[in-house]
């Protein structure tokens, strides 16, 4: 039997810095060539305030449009406090990330949160989610070094995952928010984690410019993860880290690099031609 991987197509990664609204007709008519394609875990929105992230404003729309034909797909939503949980249990999502950074510099940028105010909202969301059976996700930010000029250091990385299984958070993305992440540091922080935290399904959700991500996933796999965030086109980044968009770990090509290993991930190749293609024309439409 070929290993496997999971990829978890990110819309909303993708989506959420792009200058013109994309409309939710649109939105809807991409999830759901998601879902034909194969893919069975979509990040398809947030629930956060729509000052912060207009794109996202339709997101209870969208999920329940979606959520009618999901066939058994996995739908996540980022959440960013309180508010954002108690939207996610009344719209039913399964599944919320909160985006969790070891940098105060990022973490007030994002979320308006110290780190330390963070970790006492972590526990809160998890107590919340038990109680309503959610799964929370926790993207680990800058977790392959901190372009603010803050201490870091992979055992720090490492400790917070360690920190996160002792409160039952299991599932963990380690986020390389800014693109600065290189194989040995990627190779670093797995290992770190590894050790830390040998419970955790450790996952990777890479920023990178469209040369640069291979290398990244690869180190990432050998070390053990099967779990990456992508989004079609490479299109995305984070609003909130930078002045410039860094694009996202490319579907496509994910898609391919891994088939062409022997890796499965679930998705034919010949189901990546109209997803691409929506990707691009909403590139196009509004990315201006």
């Amino acid at each position: 039997m070929p290993e496997k991987i999971t990829i978890v197509e990110t819309p909303r990664d993708a989506f959420q810095g792009l200058p013109g609204f994309i409309p939710t007709e649109e939105k809807i008519r991409y999830v759901r060539a998601l879902m034909e394609a194969g893919f069975r875990e979509i990040d398809f929105g947030s629930f956060v305030s729509p000052r912060a992230v207009p794109q996202m404003r339709d997101s209870e729309e969208l999920f329940r449009a979606v959520s009618k034909d999901s066939d058994g797909a996995q739908f996540i939503a980022v959440i960013a406090n309180d508010q954002g949980l108690e939207r996610a249990k009344a719209a039913g999502v399964p599944v919320v990330g909160y985006p969790l950074s070891l940098s105060d510099t990022f973490q007030r940028t994002n979320t308006g949160k110290t780190v330390a105010e963070s970790w006492d909202l972590v526990e809160r969301l998890q107590a919340g989610c038990r109680k309503s059976g959610i799964e929370l996700l926790v993207y680990v930010s800058m977790a392959f070094g901190n372009p603010y000029g803050e201490p870091w250091e992979p055992e720090q990385i490492a400790r917070a995952a360690g920190r996160l299984v002792d409160l039952g958070i299991h599932r963990i993305q380690l986020a390389d928010t800014v693109g600065k992440a290189d194989p040995d540091t990627v190779r670093a922080v797995f290992a770190a984690c590894r050790a830390a935290a040998p419970g955790a399904a450790l996952g990777a959700h890479f920023h990178a410019r469209p040369d640069r991500w291979q290398e990244n996933v690869f180190a990432a796999y050998r070390l053990g993860c099967r779990r990456f965030d992508a989004a079609f086109s490479g299109l995305g980044g984070c609003p909130f880290a930078e002045d410039e968009l860094v694009g996202n770990t490319p579907t496509e090509g994910l898609v391919r690099e891994m088939e062409a290993q022997g890796i499965s991930t679930g998705i034919s190749l010949h189901h990546l031609d109209k997803p691409l293609a929506l990707a691009l024309e909403i590139r196009q439409k509004y990315g201006k």
